[in-house]
């Protein structure tokens, strides 16, 4: 095994000597152990100085975990790359009992329902031409410590339907953003604020939860430009490329996209494994409820 404290010698900006020695006695036990992870297990496999109190002590300690990663990060996995990424993740991990901090139920992918557990918001750095992730930032996520939206009055009844009458079309780049988003954009600002002077991030890699204009907008209202994806059956249409009717503005929704015939000129590429065919496209479309 390779000596810890020269690996973790590059942490003494942002911890003191004994969360440092505790952090290496911690690493050398974590390592070493086979099973589910827990501070008694832990305390079992690390060596002197690694006792269970010790680490409940280490783990009191308040540390700047984000910059402790970013340091890690900087000094011994960053290369001559030109191009990174940052991506985001929810993680679900399930836990027992009722006395855990941020203990809710959410819903997990594994096993199709809400569970109790606990949730975090991951963010990675993302290498392009190794094709590696580097966890950058987890911050666990909680339910009760957003407030909800104010909710919309009712209408009353003498209220007609549709479109009041008057009413001007709303700019979808001012969107208000829910508390969730306004939680996951403080947390890019602070990633960037750490990294953008080693490295140039440009974009902001996160799932289809993503997949629409509020989030869009957070993102770059963050400095970022977002890759994501959006529903199957999304409504979107091609530039218009026909005539001017010489009045008014010139039009810029075209014909609907039709996902099951889409022009070969924009096919790109063609993957055969078995009998599975790919085929890959790549076109600029319009979405109406999208501020680009």
């Amino acid at each position: 095994m390779p000596d810890i404290m020269l690996i973790l010698s590059c942490l003494n900006q942002s911890m003191d000597k004994t969360s440092l020695s505790r952090l290496s006695c911690l690493v050398e036990g974590l390592l070493a152990m086979t099973g589910r992870v827990t501070m008694r297990g832990l305390s079992r496999w690390t060596e002197r100085g690694g006792s269970y109190r010790t680490l409940q002590r280490f783990f009191n300690t308040t540390l700047s975990w984000g910059q402790v990663h970013w340091l890690l990060i900087r000094q011994h996995l960053l290369g001559n790359e030109t191009e990174w990424l940052l991506a985001g993740d929810e993680v679900m991990v399930s836990k027992s009992g009722k006395q855990t901090h941020g203990l809710e139920r959410f819903f997990s992918s594994v096993v199709g329902k809400t569970i109790p557990g606990l949730c975090f918001l991951s963010l990675t750095l993302i290498s392009v031409q190794r094709r590696c992730s580097y966890p950058l930032r987890l911050e666990p996520i909680r339910k009760g410590a957003a407030t909800s939206c104010p909710k919309a009055p009712k209408a009353g009844r003498g209220q007609g339907r549709g479109r009041p009458k008057g009413s001007r079309n709303g700019n979808r780049r001012e969107v208000s953003l829910s508390p969730y988003l306004q939680f996951v954009q403080g947390l890019l600002r602070q990633v960037l604020a750490l990294v953008r002077q080693t490295l140039t991030v440009r974009y902001f890699v996160f799932d289809g939860a993503f997949g629409n204009n509020q989030a869009l907008q957070m993102v770059r209202r963050a400095g970022l430009e977002l890759i994501s994806k959006l529903r199957h059956n999304s409504a979107l249409y091609l530039p218009y490329d026909g005539p001017y009717a010489r009045r008014g503005p010139r039009c810029k929704y075209g014909s609907k996209l039709d996902y099951q015939h889409v022009p070969s000129a924009f096919l790109k590429a063609t993957i055969v494994e078995g009998h599975l065919q790919t085929a890959i496209y790549q076109l600029s479309v319009w979405h109406i409820a999208y501020a680009i």
